[in-house]
This record gives structure tokens, C-alpha cells and sequence, in this order.
């Protein structure tokens, strides 16, 4: 039963995989947007900031629904010192609401800064949000994902799954950037753009 739930809901991910051209993307070099959020914990994380202490890896994920990124949140968390070790800081950015960043913790025992981005102004800034189709919300509906609750006031709108090295100068060094939800950036290639 639980692997025809997981087989059905890679389906759906499906859906939501190809809604935006890699074209968009933010690209290397390009100065970075700043931006300050709030983590889990309720403290401010200002890109600015965290900047002069080293780059920053911002990585950007959908939901605590989504099985593909748990994997990547949990690979990070894995492997946090080596990033760390490079005298970098990661922060996980998400349209979920606090509630639900709680339970990506839960699922994945993060322990680096997770953003709710409230109003979707750093997705938005990093160019990597879409707006789910209609057909597509009706049918995550039916397996249980209601974006309105998954998301709150940010509603249908997803990120695609990118990563993004920001230097101390606050320009780009490394985007990863692709349509295809299934594929993510690796640590290993995170670590060896840091």
C-alpha cells in the first residue's frame, strides 16, 4: 500500500516538474538579490550579513510533501560540515508556512536556517517560483496536498528546485537550476563550486 502511495504521488510531482524555462534563471555572475528572513527559530537571516562571514548556498525547495526534497534536505544536513567546512553558511528557502517548515524539520532533522518566504518575494527574486495550474492543484488535492494549507496566504506557487553559491562580493558563483524536479544538485557539486 505505501509504495502504490509513493509510486501515485511521484506522478503528481510530474505535474509539477516542467512549468518553467530554464532560461530564467538567475545566471553566474549576476549580483545576487538581498533579501532578510526569518528562520525557524524566529531569527533574522539577512543575506547581507551572512555574507561577510562567507559565501552562502541558498538552496530552494518545495514542501515537506515532497519526497525529493526531504532527500536533498537530509543529504545537506548529512553533509553539513563539509559546506561548513568551505566557511560557508546554507539556508532552505520554501513557499510552507512555519507549520509546515516544522514538519520538513521533523521529517529531516535540519539544523540549518530554513526561510518561510512569506509573500514569495526571495523565490521571486531568484526567479525561480511558478504558479501550479489549476489542473494540477485539483489533482494534488485528491492525494492530499492542498497548497493552501501547504503554503498558507503564498497559496500555488512553487519553486523550482535550484541551488545558488553567492561569494563574499554577493555575485553568483554556481546555479543549479532545473525544470525537472527529480534532479537536484548534488553536495559533491555543491562543495566543489564552494
Amino acid at each position: 500500500m505505501k509504495r502504490i502511495s509513493l509510486a501515485l504521488c511521484f506522478v503528481l510531482f510530474a505535474f509539477c516538474g516542467q512549468a518553467q524555462d530554464a532560461n530564467t534563471a538567475l545566471q553566474i555572475g549576476s549580483l545576487a538579490p538581498d533579501f532578510t528572513a526569518l528562520d525557524q527559530t524566529g531569527k533574522a537571516q539577512s543575506l547581507k550579513e551572512l555574507l561577510k562571514k562567507g559565501p552562502v548556498v541558498i538552496m530552494f525547495y518545495r514542501g515537506q510533501w515532497c519526497p525529493y526534497c526531504n532527500k536533498q534536505l537530509k543529504s545537506l544536513e548529512d553533509s553539513l560540515s563539509f559546506i561548513m567546512d568551505k566557511g560557508a553558511t546554507l539556508l532552505a528557502v520554501t513557499p510552507e508556512t512555519n507549520e509546515n517548515v516544522d514538519k520538513t524539520i521533523e521529517k529531516t532533522q535540519v539544523s540549518f536556517p530554513v526561510l518561510s518566504d512569506k509573500g514569495l518575494s526571495i523565490m521571486k527574486a531568484y526567479k525561480v517560483a511558478f504558479d501550479v495550474d489549476v489542473e494540477t492543484i485539483a489533482k494534488y488535492k485528491k492525494y492530499g496536498i492542498d497548497f493552501e494549507k501547504a503554503n498558507g496566504s503564498n497559496g500555488a506557487v512553487l519553486p523550482i528546485p535550484a541551488v545558488y553559491i553567492i561569494d563574499k562580493n554577493g555575485k553568483i558563483t554556481y546555479a543549479y537550476f532545473d525544470t525537472d524536479y527529480k534532479k537536484r544538485a548534488s553536495v559533491a557539486e555543491i562543495v566543489a563550486a564552494l
